[in-house]
C-alpha cells in the first residue's frame, strides 16, 4: 500500500512537472511574439485557487493535478479560413515563423528542463567516475605479468597523473605494443613497473590495453562550468539513445515490450523517488527529453503535426485547406488513441492484472 500511494504521488509530480514546463515554454514564446494568453492551468477541472493578471490572463491551480493547459486566443481555429475581422494578438494573426516558435517551445522547454537538471544533479549529487582502482586483472596480460593485482591503484602512466579509469584507457589506446612506465599503490605502498602493452583491434583500428578492469565508481561534484558540460553531454546522448530507440520501433518493431504508459511511468516513478531524490531527478530529466521529443514526431494533433502543417504552408505559400487539416487532426488522433490503448493494455498485462483475472474466473 505504500508503495501504491508512494507511485501515485510521485507519478503527480512529474506529470505536474513535465507539462507545466512543457506549457511554459509555449506560453513565454507566445508572450514574446505578442499572443494574448486567456488562461494558464496547473492541473484539469474545477479551479481550487485563481487570480487574473495584469495582461488578463486567469491563472489557475485546478482540482485534477495531472498536468495542465495553456490556452492562447485563436489557438482553437485552423489556419487559412478565419472567418471575420481577427483580434491582432490572436494567435492565427501571426506570422508563420512566430506559430512555429510558439509550438516548437513547449518541447524545447522541456529539452532545456532536461539540460538543466542533469547539470544541478553533476554540480550537487555529482558525476559517476570510474576510480583507477583494479577489480580484475585479465590473465596472460601485460598487467598480470608485472604483477598486478585486484585492489591496487594506478596513479600515473607514464608520468601523467590519473585520478580515474577513463584517463587510463585514454592515455593507452593510443599506444598498442607501446613500452610504458606504470606505478600503482597496494595497500598504501607506491610501487612501480614498466611493461608494453598489449593491442587489439577495434573498428578496425589496433589499440592498446593493460588488461585490466575498473568498476569502483565514486560520485564527483562538478564546479557549474563543468556540470553545465557534462549536463549538454548527457542531455545529447539520452537524445541519440532515445532517437535510437525511436528508430528501431518503428522499423524493426525492437523495444515493443518495453513499452509503457501511465501505469508503467507511475510504477518506475515510485521506484526511482524511493531510491533517493538524485535518481528521482534524473529519472524526470529522462522523462522530459522523451516528452519534448515524442512531441515533435510529425503526427497530427502533436506538436510536430503542427509543425508538418506550417511546414507544407511554407512550401505551398498558404495554409493547407481546412478540410485536409481536420482529416488529418482526426487520423492524429486516432493514432494516438490508438498507442494509448495498446500502451494501457501492455501495463495491464504487465501488472498481471489480466493472470489474476484469469486465476479468479478459473
Amino acid at each position: 500500500m505504500i508503495e501504491f500511494f508512494r507511485a501515485v504521488v510521485a507519478f503527480i509530480v512529474v506529470l505536474g512537472v513535465l507539462v507545466t514546463v512543457h506549457e511554459l515554454g509555449h506560453y513565454l514564446v507566445a508572450r514574446w511574439r505578442g499572443v494574448a494568453i486567456e488562461t494558464f492551468s496547473v492541473g484539469f477541472g474545477p479551479a481550487l485557487l485563481s487570480r487574473t493578471d495584469k495582461h488578463g490572463t486567469v491563472w489557475k491551480l485546478s482540482a485534477i493535478p495531472l498536468g495542465g493547459y495553456v490556452r492562447m486566443k485563436g489557438w482553437a481555429e485552423l489556419g487559412g479560413e478565419t472567418k471575420g475581422e481577427v483580434a491582432p494578438d490572436s494567435f492565427r494573426t501571426k506570422s508563420l515563423g512566430s506559430r512555429a516558435a510558439i509550438v516548437a517551445a513547449g518541447p524545447a522547454a522541456n529539452m532545456v528542463l532536461a539540460f538543466v537538471l542533469f547539470s544541478a544533479i553533476f554540480a550537487t549529487s555529482g558525476a559517476p567516475t570510474v576510480l583507477p582502482v583494479v577489480s580484475q586483472v585479465m590473465p596472460h596480460t601485460p598487467a598480470a605479468a608485472i604483477g598486478i593485482v585486484k585492489g591496487d591503484r594506478i596513479t600515473s602512466v607514464d608520468g601523467q597523473k590519473v585520478s580515474s579509469f577513463e584517463q587510463i584507457e585514454r592515455l593507452i589506446a593510443p599506444r598498442p605494443d607501446d613500452r610504458i612506465a606504470i606505478t600503482y599503490t597496494r595497500d598504501g605502498v607506491a610501487k612501480g613497473a614498466n611493461l608494453t602493452t598489449a593491442s587489439r583491434m577495434d573498428h578496425g583500428q589496433r589499440i592498446g590495453e593493460l588488461g585490466i578492469v575498473g568498476a569502483d565508481v565514486a560520485f564527483r561534484r562538478l564546479s557549474p562550468p563543468a556540470a553545465m558540460r557534462a549536463g549538454a553531454i548527457e542531455t545529447y546522448a539520452a537524445t541519440a539513445a532515445t532517437l535510437d530507440g525511436l528508430w528501431k520501433l518503428v522499423a524493426y518493431q525492437k523495444g515493443v515490450k518495453n513499452l509503457g504508459g501511465p501505469i508503467r511511468i507511475a510504477q518506475i516513478s515510485g521506484k526511482a523517488a524511493s531510491l533517493g531524490l538524485a535518481d528521482f531527478v534524473s529519472f524526470i530529466a529522462l522523462l522530459s527529453l522523451n516528452l519534448g521529443l515524442i512531441n515533435l514526431i510529425p503526427i497530427p494533433i502533436l506538436d510536430g503535426g503542427h509543425l508538418l502543417f506550417y511546414a507544407a504552408e511554407g512550401l505551398y505559400g498558404r495554409a493547407l485547406p481546412r478540410k485536409a487539416q481536420e482529416i488529418g487532426l482526426q487520423i492524429g488522433a486516432a493514432i494516438l488513441a490508438s498507442l494509448i490503448v495498446f500502451v494501457t493494455w501492455h501495463d495491464l498485462a504487465h501488472v498481471g492484472l489480466f493472470h489474476f483475472v484469469s486465476h479468479l474466473l478459473g
